[in-house]
């Protein structure tokens, strides 16, 4: 049958050019090929010359077009092959398991069965982007005059891929953004506010040196105890930073565990482990053109701080799996209650990395060193719980309350005295406030190598009621630390958290240390 070649090209060119999802464009371009070719399959596949491979991106057949994304690893021999051009653009192998450059194609697809196949490579400009193949079981399927008529097919054929490879990645960006908007919502709904209280009182000397470090990109490092406020510092220096306009990535380096924080901070792509069924964006990928907070930057391995490093030296990481590198450009906040410099002695945390951290560090005073700002912190935190918890009555301090807060010396610091005012708040109904159940417990017989330290109202030190359940429930698992029956899983913190506070409180490692 003579076959209008005109009337072909125009009809063809419809069918593959006639929507921007390679899926369907393959599949309606099968349904009208297979009038004039024996055909059983088209596959379409993009070439990523950065990589040396190539990605199967459509096929079609009898079943309809589908979405593969399938990767292909060519033989070095047939990347060269390729590359030089040392295969014709289109080219017939009716016997491609004979063929020596067949034989590889199909050996890199999987394929063991007799088969003939059309290749055509799919050149735009001087560079090869990918191609079509034309594929039928058995021998002797095709003829030259198939050859012919798929010639003129070259030109819809690379249109397409390249329209359709630019809709792929507009529809990846759209879902980022989508991501990042989620990312976002969620971060938001976890702040509990940034207003800083006491800043014109006891945080005076610790604002004018953000309001100083601020507009520039310096990398800070936030040194302090455990509830002081640190998170609220760091999102005031990029609240008042020229990257304002763009995200502040929090992460808590304590709470990640060690075999997912790789991947947590700087993303892996798909197929890197088991489990990883899409690419990932990373915190750091995340935190481009923006700041990233690292707080409890101390209970980094040794490994990661390695790859920290890297990215404030060269600005650059590899996500887990990755070939390529990733440059990003983001202002690190770091936050720690350790002494960074005593761990540096040790040797578990890099001498390097701790004085890039450094340049400019800001000590945030604990509550108990401004006690000052605690009647503004209180009245903070009464009206902001008085709206999350519903509560009927706007609450209000008894007599005396005022003065028992501020005898207080707070361990905890201002993390302690808001759970104090949601804890009192909800106890107390509509009475006022009398915080009259503020006291630490008090630890019958301390363990040896506690220090009785109790202050004037004959309190114990939350140190020593940290070291007297820690030994506790160190004893019920045998001295074992990790596992799910070892101490960090019976307290509900990470092993890292657990040794920290060990070493810290000077309780010994071990099973025969019990």
């Amino acid at each position: 049958m003579k076959v209008d070649e005109k009337e072909f090209f125009r009809q063809a060119t419809i069918r593959i050019c006639g929507t921007l999802e390679l899926e369907r464009a393959l599949g309606n371009c099968f349904e009208y090929l297979k009038e004039f070719i024996a055909l059983d399959a088209i596959y379409l596949h993009y070439f990523d010359s950065k990589k040396d491979s190539a990605v199967v991106l459509a096929e079609a057949g009898e079943h309809g077009g589908r979405k593969r994304d399938a990767p292909m690893m060519l033989s070095p021999y047939l990347m060269k092959v390729i590359k030089n051009r040392e295969m014709p653009e289109l080219q017939l192998m009716n016997r491609a398991n004979e063929h020596h450059v067949g034989k590889l194609i199909l050996e890199s697809a999987g394929v063991v069965e007799p088969c003939s196949i059309i290749l055509m490579r799919l050149v735009i400009g001087e560079e090869w982007v990918g191609g079509v193949t034309i594929a039928a079981g058995g021998c002797d399927q095709f003829t030259q005059e198939d050859l012919s008529l798929m010639r003129h097919l070259k030109v819809p054929f690379g249109i397409a891929l390249s329209n359709g490879r630019r809709y792929q990645e507009l529809l990846r960006l759209q879902q980022q953004l989508t991501d990042d908007k989620e990312y976002l919502r969620q971060e938001l709904e976890k702040q509990s506010g940034n207003e800083v209280i006491g800043q014109d009182g006891g945080l005076k000397m610790v604002m004018e040196q953000v309001k100083r470090v601020a507009p520039l990109s310096t990398p800070v490092l936030l040194l302090g105890e455990t509830g002081v406020g640190k998170e609220i510092i760091a999102n005031v220096i990029h609240r008042l930073s020229g990257r304002r306009d763009n995200n502040l990535i929090k992460v808590n380096c304590g709470a990640i565990p060690e075999n997912l924080i790789d991947s947590e901070l700087f993303g892996h792509e798909k197929g890197a482990f088991t489990g990883a069924v899409e690419r990932k964006r990373g915190r750091f990928e995340r935190a481009h053109n923006g700041s990233i907070f690292l707080d409890e930057i101390g209970e980094l391995s040794l490994d990661l701080q390695v790859r920290l490093l890297r990215v404030l030296q060269e600005k650059e990481f590899d996500p887990v799996g990755a070939t390529q590198s990733l440059k990003v450009d983001v202002r690190v906040i770091a936050a720690t209650h350790q002494d960074l410099e005593a761990m540096v002695s040790s040797r578990t945390f890099r001498e390097d990395l701790y004085f890039r951290l450094a340049v400019f560090p800001i000590y945030v005073p604990p509550l108990r060193e401004r006690k000052g700002d605690i009647p503004a912190l209180i009245q903070y935190f009464i009206r902001e719980k008085y709206k999350q918890l519903d509560a009927r009555t706007y609450p209000t301090l008894a007599p005396g309350a005022l003065e028992r807060l501020q005898a207080y010396d707070w361990p905890g610091n201002v993390r302690e005295l808001e759970n104090a005012v949601e804890r009192e708040i909800i106890i107390s109904g509509d009475a006022p406030l009398t915080f009259s159940q503020l006291h630490m417990p008090t630890v019958e017989n301390p363990p040896a190598g506690a220090t009785d330290h109790t202050g004037a109202q004959g309190l114990t030190r939350l140190d020593d009621v940290l070291y007297h359940h820690i030994t506790r429930v160190l004893k019920q698992a045998g001295g074992k630390v990790d596992g799910k029956d070892g101490a960090a899983a019976l307290l509900g913190i990470h092993p890292s958290t657990l040794r920290h506070r060990m070493r810290k409180l000077g309780i010994p490692f071990g099973r025969n240390n019990n």
